[in-house]
């Protein structure tokens, strides 16, 4: 196996690595490497949840997704979780439950979002970064479908979170 770095950047970096495949094949891989992420799915209630809408330049658009963000240099799921919430959302969480992983784009990343469940919300101050455009809304059960349904949630990461969570069992 060959490895060529071919970027370091502050959070990612890219490579390029030959690999042989299970059937033989020697592929040429260009690999991001990613230090992981998190996920919540705040809940304000049972039938209520927090979402963003949020500027992500890279698309140049505004898109609605649950709280997240990228793990720091030794920090854990959990601490990253108890940390992106007050700094996205406003609101802190004594409650988290671990509903699972999530590998979002495996053809090319190592990215792995961890994702939870946050309950017993208890209203703060928000502490977002600079380079973050955020506004917070509350919606719904029946919002959040119809939303769904409507294509107005395009986030993968969102998607996976809602289904993980088992809050659209009955109705998605």
């Amino acid at each position: 196996m060959q490895k060529t770095k071919s970027f370091k950047g502050k959070m990612l970096d890219v490579s390029v690595k030959q690999v042989r495949l299970p059937n033989g094949y020697l592929a040429n891989l260009e690999i991001v490497k990613h230090p992981g992420a998190v996920l919540i799915v705040p809940f304000l209630g049972k039938n209520k949840i927090i979402m963003l809408r949020q500027f992500r330049p890279v698309i140049n658009a505004y898109i609605y997704e649950l709280p997240a963000g990228t793990l720091e240099k030794r920090e854990s799921p959990a601490a990253c979780a108890r940390r992106e919430i007050i700094e996205e959302t406003g609101y802190r969480s004594d409650k988290f439950a671990s509903l699972g992983f999530v590998f979002p784009v495996p053809g090319y990343s190592t990215e792995k979002i961890f994702i939870y469940k946050a309950q017993n919300l208890v209203k703060t101050k928000q502490l977002h970064q600079k380079d973050e455009v955020i506004e917070i809304f509350v919606f719904t059960k029946r919002q959040i479908q119809k939303m769904l349904k409507e294509g107005k949630i395009i986030d993968a990461k969102t998607i996976c979170g809602f289904a993980l969570c088992g809050w659209f069992k009955e109705e998605i």
